[in-house]
């Protein structure tokens, strides 16, 4: 009887509720590419995208965590806003408002996306209670220093992490192929912006679908 009574008191104790649907991690291509103007329409378009009201909605009902990493060369990846969780709509407009300030951290370097991936997949173990890992990987390059891209994303899959992918593209689907074949994984997807300055409507959609379980 007493066995009975104490799984009796254990089923009526509420059941733990996942407090973290999605860990993503913004990053973002600050190579030689990329201009002055440029990093800022990056910026401005993230900070932007962050104040629609359907992505508040969406990150603070799913108390989803972001971070951002800036990176270029073989050595150029930081972290430049920490993990942030998303309780309430005030913690997304100051992600927002951190985002539009944010400084440039790398000029004149290569472009090594192999290196963010990995940089990026070291960040996930401060958030492991989150239900799903997801790399935002933004770039107008291929690779001209670094590893093996398709090394990286291998590594991200056998651990369990999304990458998806922006191609930022100023002629043809060169980017977005590369992206396609040696980015994203097999759950992931790529979004084209044909230019710097369709990034910012990009961007939005990107982190929108991100969050709302549609994949692949």
């Amino acid at each position: 009887m007493l066995r009975l009574a104490i799984l009796s008191l254990f089923s009526s104790l509420p059941v733990a509720v996942q407090a973290c649907e999605t860990a993503l991690v913004l990053t973002m291509d600050v190579s030689n590419s990329i201009d002055s103007a440029e990093y800022r329409l990056q910026t401005d378009g993230l900070a932007d995208a962050l104040r629609d009201p359907e992505i508040i909605e969406t990150m603070v009902a799913g108390e989803n965590y972001l971070t951002v990493v800036q990176w270029s060369g073989v050595d150029r990846q930081t972290v430049s806003i920490p993990w942030t969780q998303m309780r309430t709509a005030l913690d997304v407009e100051a992600f927002a408002q951190k985002s539009r300030r944010m400084e440039r951290a790398f000029v004149l370097s290569d472009t090594a996306p192999a290196e963010a991936i990995y940089f990026s997949l070291g960040l996930f173990d401060q958030v492991a209670e989150c239900e799903r890992r997801v790399i935002d990987v933004s770039g107008d390059g291929t690779p001209n220093g670094g590893s093996d891209t398709r090394a990286a994303r291998n590594a991200a899959e056998r651990a369990g992490v999304t990458i998806n992918g922006i191609a930022i593209e100023s002629m043809g689907l060169a980017i977005t192929n590369f992206f396609r074949g040696a980015v994203i994984t097999r759950d992931g997807f790529v979004m084209t912006a044909r230019t710097h300055r369709e990034y910012p409507q990009t961007i939005k959609a990107k982190i929108l679908r991100e969050i709302s379980r549609i994949f692949g």
